[in-house]
């Protein structure tokens, strides 16, 4: 059966959603500790780019952006029947001392934040890690909250939230799909 889908959000929500999210996340910062962004790929990563060019010009300084690469700290790396594709994890800035935003686009059972919590504690030690995320959209496994929302919603299980962003999509919108 076709799936139905319904937008959410379209572009312009989007960035005023992005322009909230960085007012809180400049809000809730620690005084004195470098900021810097961290996107899990594939989708954090632009939105993290992107929550970069909206803070640069409120504190005064560029933020740099790395990417985390969860794939070999999945709990289910083992289930699956093929190989896993690496996209590569890219920090080109020391996370010692440093607070440290993850950026997603949707958090849902909180195992993919759980896996790049992994990942960036193994690239050293940050004074604090807070988290961004577009979309919550509720249905935890794991007791991970996220600290800058962008929008939150209640859907069903079976349902999927997805974020489309430029430049991986041809567009900027949030749907929520479901099977008919």
């Amino acid at each position: 059966m076709p799936n139905s889908e319904t937008r959410l959000f379209v572009a312009k929500e989007l960035e005023t959603a992005l322009a909230q999210m960085a007012r809180e996340i400049v809000a809730g910062r620690q005084a004195n500790v470098p900021l810097r962004l961290v996107g899990i790929r594939t989708r954090g990563v632009p939105l993290a780019e992107r929550l970069a060019r909206l803070l640069t010009p409120i504190v005064s300084q560029e933020i740099p952006v790395g990417a985390v690469d969860i794939t070999l700290y999945r709990d289910d790396i083992g289930q699956a029947d093929h190989w896993p594709v690496l996209r590569g994890t890219d920090v080109p800035f020391d996370v010692d001392g440093t607070e440290i935003i993850l950026v997603d686009d949707v958090l849902y059972s909180g195992r993919t934040v759980r896996a790049a919590l992994n990942a960036v504690c193994d690239l050293g030690r940050p004074a604090r890690i807070r988290l961004a995320v577009l979309v919550d959209r509720g249905g935890r496994e794991l007791p991970i909250q996220p600290d800058v929302v962008g929008l939150k919603v209640q859907v069903e299980g079976s349902q999927r939230v997805r974020v489309r962003i430029t430049p991986i999509d041809p567009v900027d919108e949030i749907v929520s799909t479901s099977a008919n």
